[in-house]
């Protein structure tokens, strides 16, 4: 009842709002009810006051407008007073209001150990609110507007519970009260800033995040004399449990205001610049990926068209830091600068496709020349280029017998390659990233260059490299490449299949699976033709597994691919295996290598298998030439009963009516295969019948006597 009472009493409020015979003063009172009621013991009336304060405080007349930033002051005249401030301002100045406040609304905050995704902006997570309780305390809040404005893909921020609707109705509080509301909470943020409990964190956080994106007269002043401090005393803090609700904080503060999100917040370049100063030398790990990742939450905020001068330098400067510290020493510290690096990078790509609009802004030559040369492209792809090859010299050089000498060498080729493979990690952080970010679109000059490096170290002695390596694989399968990346990519994938490590050629033929289904009405015919070429010639390859894989990505572009090309391929494998077995028949000792056997053998493989449950005019006779491979040697043989079986599997469900499309002969020669060598049940019925009578007849001369046995010899003789 006290609930829903709230409830009736804010609608009552809303509707008088716009009534002029309605005295200010029922408006004011209700106001400081329901910040009373912040700190209520009942959280769901706490809940419906975060709700009702959000919807009531809408007057700002401490809020700096953009005419006033370049004459700010530290105390503007003229500000025309709230209607609300007196009544509100009487009740966060008595004495111990946020302490009270802030200890019941982090009771709002439940931290589960098992928590795995973000409730970023929900606060009506809360296990102890019933349906009922949600229906009436969540109400107001679907007619708010979502934040954060960008998507969140980051994982190395963790999962959060920063309630944005707590973070304004702070920010709306000190809007409508200015300094004073700042002076009084200051005390109260600092302490719970610095509190064990996350859940206290979480509430300080919020609160900061609203005081920094205020932008009230003052404001400037008070960044000055602690809020800065307070900002590097979080950086610098050794704690890494709250950093989810701090990275949403400083999030939340460099969020871009207006319909749009393009107006700069007041303090958003105070606090990108208090970021990007560089950390003790003594800081550990932890802080130094701390760092990053605050400042990954704040530049995935800011709008890259309407980036200014000094935030376009502060990108470049950051830039350079990061390309400097890839070879970082702690996995946790490189994972961070690959994320970073891949927002920086995207801005970057975006405000420098609207050139136009800052070239009349005074960027300098320098800058306008480093944003147009994109010397750290190059970088990128080069360095990625010769990071590979050392890699894979040195796995190479693992797996060889060498001489003393020899070792010694090695040995320093070891060392230069853990930095190689430090900075490849680095790398694949950056490509997730950015393959994860939705920005993929502008780098996907850079992500077609690093297309072999990633292809090529799917299978490496060090694990971790590897693992990145296959979860940027499977990010990668299904990104789409449009011209001109598109036969950039095609190149680089050709000649990946032509690599001298079978493993990179695997590999390859596992990517051109998904390529050639993501791309197949897009490539030109000539592409594709040179594709089918260079898979079907990996059926020769000298590595079994390599061969085996090109069947199959074979049997999968004849299901969806290109039909002409189809039809030829399959004409072809069947002349092919077909003149294999005559040769076979005439000269029992025709020798040909065991990869071109294979091959050939394989092809008819891929063309059986391209129809699993469909039985085309011409499949009965593939298969029936394929089953008469069975009496070849490995892997010949097991090869073949593999692809019988399996087609006797994909077709079991409609064998009855299929079966009717192979002859006597066929049937015969395809099912023995499968079975081994036993009777096959679909014998003709006359064919059984014999076999079952001289079984009998067998048993029966083994009971006669011999004389009897002798003298009925001219009775067994026909069968």
């Amino acid at each position: 009842y006290n609930l829903m009472a709230n409830r009736v009493l804010l609608l009552l409020a809303m509707a008088s709002r716009s009534d002029p015979n309605v005295s200010s003063k029922i408006l004011s009172e209700t106001a400081g009810h329901f910040l009373k009621n912040l700190k209520s013991q009942l959280p769901q009336t706490r809940i419906l006051a975060i709700s009702a304060l959000n919807t009531l405080l809408k007057e700002s007349p401490y809020k700096t407008s953009l005419e006033d930033r370049p004459l700010l002051s530290e105390n503007s005249q003229g500000n025309s007073k709230s209607s609300l401030e007196g009544a509100l301002s009487e009740i966060f100045q008595e004495d111990g209001f946020f302490d009270e406040t802030f200890n019941s609304l982090s009771h709002v905050h439940i931290i589960a150990d098992t928590e795995s995704t973000s409730s970023r902006g929900s606060h009506g997570n809360s296990s102890f609110q019933s349906l009922a309780d949600k229906s009436i305390t969540r109400f107001y809040f679907d007619f708010s507007a979502s934040w954060p404005r960008t998507p969140s893909w980051i994982s190395l921020l963790g999962s959060d519970t920063f309630y944005s609707n707590f973070a304004r109705i702070f920010k709306r509080l000190i809007q409508e009260c200015g300094m004073p509301m700042i002076v009084a909470i200051k005390s109260t943020v600092e302490e719970f800033a610095n509190a064990k409990e996350r859940s206290k964190q979480c509430v300080a956080a919020e609160a900061l995040a609203g005081v920094l994106h205020s932008d009230v007269d003052g404001l400037l002043g008070a960044w000055d004399s602690w809020m800065m401090i307070q900002l590097k005393s979080i950086i610098l803090a050794p704690s890494v449990e709250s950093i989810p609700e701090w990275a949403a904080c400083i999030r939340y503060a460099v969020t871009g205001k207006g319909k749009h999100g393009t107006r700069v917040p007041l303090l958003r370049q105070q606090i990108l610049n208090c970021l990007v100063t560089p950390l003790p030398p003594t800081v550990t790990t932890t802080v130094v990926a701390k760092r990053y990742a605050f400042l990954s939450a704040a530049l995935i905020e800011i709008s890259p068209q309407k980036m200014t001068l000094p935030e376009i330098q502060l990108h470049i400067g950051l830039l350079e830091e990061l390309l400097n510290n890839m070879c970082h020493s702690s996995a946790h510290v490189r994972e961070a600068i690959g994320v970073t690096l891949s927002v920086l990078c995207s801005n970057i790509r975006l405000h420098a496709s609207f050139s136009h609009e800052y070239s009349h802004e005074g960027v300098n030559s320098d800058i306008d020349n480093y944003l147009k040369e994109e010397r750290w492209v190059q970088f990128l792809t080069e360095r990625a280029s010769e990071s590979v090859t050392n890699i894979q010299n040195n796995n190479h050089s693992d797996n060889l017998e060498v001489s003393a000498n020899c070792s010694t060498q090695n040995g320093h080729l070891k060392g230069d390659s853990q930095d190689d493979v430090k900075w490849m990690e680095s790398l694949f952080h950056f490509i997730i990233s950015t393959l994860k970010s939705g920005r993929s679109s502008c780098l996907l000059d850079i992500i077609v260059g690093l297309l072999y490096p990633v292809i090529s170290l799917q299978e490496t002695s060090n694990k971790d490299l590897s693992t990145l390596a296959k979860a940027a694989f499977e990010l990668l399968k299904w990104r789409i490449f449009w011209e001109p990346h598109l036969q950039k990519a095609v190149s680089i994938i050709l000649s990946s299949a032509d690599d001298s490590n079978w493993r990179t050629r695997s590999a390859t033929l596992t990517y051109l699976r998904t390529f050639m289904y993501r791309h197949t009405f897009i490539l030109p015919d000539t592409e594709k033709k040179d594709i089918w070429n260079t898979v079907e010639k990996l059926l020769t390859d000298n590595q079994v597994e390599v061969r085996e894989h090109a069947a199959a990505v074979l049997a999968g572009l004849m299901k969806g691919g290109d039909e002409k090309l189809a039809k030829d391929f399959r004409d072809r494998a069947y002349k092919e295996a077909n003149m294999i077995q005559r040769q076979n028949k005439r000269n029992s000792s025709f020798s040909q290598s065991v990869a071109s056997r294979h091959g050939a053998v394989l092809a008819l493989v891929a063309s059986v298998l391209s129809v699993p449950y469909d039985m085309p005019s011409w499949l009965p006779e593939h298969v029936t030439l394929l089953a008469r491979f069975s009496g070849e040697a490995t892997p010949v043989k097991s090869t073949v009963t593999k692809a019988v079986a399996e087609f006797r599997r994909t077709h079991a469900d409609t064998w009855n009516l299929q079966k009717d499309s192979f002859t006597e002969e066929q049937l015969e020669d395809t099912i023995c295969i499968e079975h081994g060598g036993s009777i096959p049940h679909s014998f003709s019925s006359f064919r059984l019948l014999s076999i079952v009578m001289l079984y009998f007849l067998m048993q029966l001369a083994l009971l006669l006597p011999s004389r009897a046995c002798a003298s009925s010899t001219h009775t067994l003789a026909p069968w």
